[in-house]
């Protein structure tokens, strides 16, 4: 195989193609794959993934892990309810929700680019201690929603579509725009490539990782809201494993784990085949630990994917 080939395989055109024959093979293997109810549920199951990986993306590219997402998805959505029902006002607890996502995210940020603390391990205590936050503040019990408008935010629909789905739609566009055409975007991209070198160019190296895990709560917060409202509670082991269906996803998509390289288009189609590879095991009603089994091979598979694009583009 000659290097083209591979650079072309390994590319976004061959993301294209794995896409294309994957929704293939389960449209010819799965019953029922292809109706329209089902197509519906599949682009209603990759929202929250889709949502966070929007932002995930940003944390890859410039060379970070977030753990935490699960952890304040599950939180966010908690306070969403919670605020909800003790204000009796819906609009609130939203912004409540947001603002607590946006608080753990700048908590992230200012940990990992100011006291230097690598971005693993900080993530990996606030997805405990946010997660703790969750069960204290429930006494670990699932909170009922009180006002039915608030099931409203999962089940309306635009055009037929369902709201969630034109959130997420949105949200890939707002950051395939920042991504690809501010200077935000080309920061990220460059910070991932080269930290020192852009510290040494004049980028604010330490603002810029503030900002993405910042904006990485927020999505996290929209997308505990909008999971809430589909599962028509707050329920503090929402979400758990969320993280690694993400990063998992923008792996796929492209995103590369060395940083420096990200694409948006990628990320949608990394997104779409591993709701694809989810909706295909529960139709096949395959059980759910031998589900964990193939969530952790796609992983595997997405990383080996990475290293082979690294390769091809000449980078180690």
């Amino acid at each position: 195989m000659t290097d083209q080939l591979k650079k072309l395989l390994l590319g976004e055109q061959g993301l294209v193609v794995i896409f294309i024959v994957a929704f293939a093979l389960v449209s010819l293997l799965v019953p029922n794959f292809l109706t329209d109810r089902n197509m519906l549920g599949l682009l209603q199951s990759v929202v929250t993934v889709g949502i966070v990986a929007c932002t995930m993306m940003f944390c890859l590219a410039a060379r970070d892990f977030d753990l935490s997402v699960g952890s304040i998805v599950a939180f966010a959505g908690m306070v969403a309810v919670m605020a909800s029902n003790y204000t009796a006002s819906i609009p609130l607890g939203l912004i409540a929700a947001i603002a607590c996502g946006a608080v753990v995210g700048w908590v992230n940020g200012v940990v990992i680019a100011k006291f230097r603390i690598n971005a693993l391990i900080t993530t990996l205590a606030t997805m405990q201690i946010v997660r703790g936050f969750a069960l204290i503040s429930s006494d670990g019990r699932a909170v009922g929603i009180n006002s039915p408008d608030f099931y409203q935010l999962a089940l309306s629909k635009l055009l037929g579509i369902p709201t969630p789905v034109w959130v997420l739609a949105v949200l890939f566009a707002i950051f395939g725009f920042v991504l690809n055409s501010t200077v935000f975007g080309k920061n990220t991209l460059a910070i991932g490539g080269n930290p020192e070198a852009s510290r040494l160019a004049g980028v604010n190296v330490d603002r810029t990782r503030i900002w993405i895990f910042t904006l990485q709560g927020v999505v996290c917060g929209i997308a505990g809201i909008l999971l809430a409202s589909r599962i028509t509670s707050g329920q503090p082991n929402a979400a758990v494993g969320l993280e690694l269906s993400v990063i998992s996803a923008c792996v796929l998509g492209g995103v590369s784990l060395a940083g420096g390289r990200a694409t948006m288009s990628g990320v949608i189609v990394g997104v779409l085949i591993m709701g694809i590879a989810e909706n295909a095991m529960n139709l096949l009603n395959i059980p759910a630990f031998y589900q964990y089994i193939v969530r952790g091979v796609i992983l595997l598979l997405a990383v080996l994917l990475d290293n082979l694009r690294s390769s091809a583009l000449g980078r180690r």
